[in-house]
């Protein structure tokens, strides 16, 4: 994926801890871990409230980063970094994960993480809309048609547009969620003096939360809540999301940036929907048709051909990209 922390990818002079250990577990935990979240956020929500779920898991992977953060030497942020963190948290978090564990009250989970995957095909389409400079090539170009054409397939795989109104409705919102990541990373890509990546991602969390906790209050999702109506399910899925989704896979994804080239830390975009569309199955009796796995294979195809092409494009040294990992949940 196109968005990364504000890291070079080399290794820094001196670096002594990268072992080839290391190295997979840190994939493994990108790979594996984000492409999990997605079945994670549906056991929550069996007995959870989605927005209030989602607020609370941010509330406090966003307190216990922000300590992380200071205890590692990042300084405070600065009003204008706090602002920035609220305007791309807000699109990163409310809207984009937000929409995300709405969404799967009605779609499967590893079909929302497919719809997600195509953040990078709004990338190329908002940047382009809010007056880049970079004109997208015909390879771009051709990889967005056959991308939002995997789209189109997808609509009519089992799961997704076959269980009535509710179930389109919920795929509408998981590529509103995508499209709301996709602005969300072009703010922190654009952002000005950003703090470093550990911080940033506190304060976008922190943001989030305040906002999702907003929308749950307006929904009336907190109004008949009980705390003893959780499952225990439901309570280990939100544990694990916090500590290994939140913590855990941001910690492996940051170090990533600083031991190897940032589109090879990007590759869990292409990982992450193949792992949750097989963990529904496995674990969640979640369809998986041929009609969904050709729709799979020609979006994760797109989004391969638009990601490599992007990074043969390179911005110029010194230049600033965000810090979000696109399309993590």
């Amino acid at each position: 994926m196109s968005t990364h922390a504000s890291l070079d990818g080399r290794a820094p002079p001196g670096a002594t801890d990268v072992t080839t250990a290391r190295l997979v577990a840190a994939f493994a935990a990108v790979y594996v871990i984000w492409g999990s979240t997605y079945l994670a956020i549906r056991f929550a929500i069996e007995t959870m409230p989605p927005l209030g779920m989602a607020s609370f898991r941010f509330l406090v992977a966003g307190v216990l980063l922000y300590a992380w953060a200071r205890g590692r030497g990042s300084p405070h942020p600065t009003a204008r970094q706090w602002r920035d963190g609220a305007l791309s948290g807000t699109l990163l978090l409310a809207g984009g994960n937000g929409a995300v564990v709405v969404a799967e009250q009605w779609v499967p989970s590893g079909l929302v993480a497919l719809l997600v995957a195509t953040v990078p095909l709004w990338l190329v389409v908002l940047d382009a809309l809010l007056g880049s400079r970079v004109r997208p090539t015909a390879r771009t170009i051709g990889g967005l048609v056959i991308g939002f054409g995997g789209v189109a397939l997808l609509a009519g795989s089992p799961g997704v547009g076959e269980g009535g109104r509710s179930e389109l409705v919920g795929a509408g919102l998981a590529l509103c969620a995508a499209a709301s990541w996709a602005a969300g990373s072009l703010v922190s890509r654009y952002a000005v003096d950003p703090p470093r990546p550990r911080m940033r991602v506190a304060t976008q969390m922190l943001a989030g939360s305040v906002v999702l906790g907003v929308l749950a209050l307006l929904a009336g999702e907190l109004a008949d809540f009980s705390p003893g109506a959780v499952s225990l399910r439901s309570w280990l899925a939100l544990v694990y999301l916090i500590t290994f989704g939140a913590i855990v896979g941001y910690a492996a994804y940051i170090w990533l940036l600083t031991v190897v080239e940032p589109v090879r830390a990007g590759t869990y975009a292409y990982v992450n929907p193949v792992v949750a569309m097989l963990l529904g199955w496995a674990l969640a009796d979640e369809p998986l048709g041929f009609r969904s796995i050709l729709a799979a294979a020609i979006i994760l195809g797109s989004v391969v051909v638009i990601t490599t092409e992007t990074a043969a494009r390179r911005p110029p040294p010194g230049a600033r990209v965000g810090a979000a990992p696109s399309g993590s949940q």
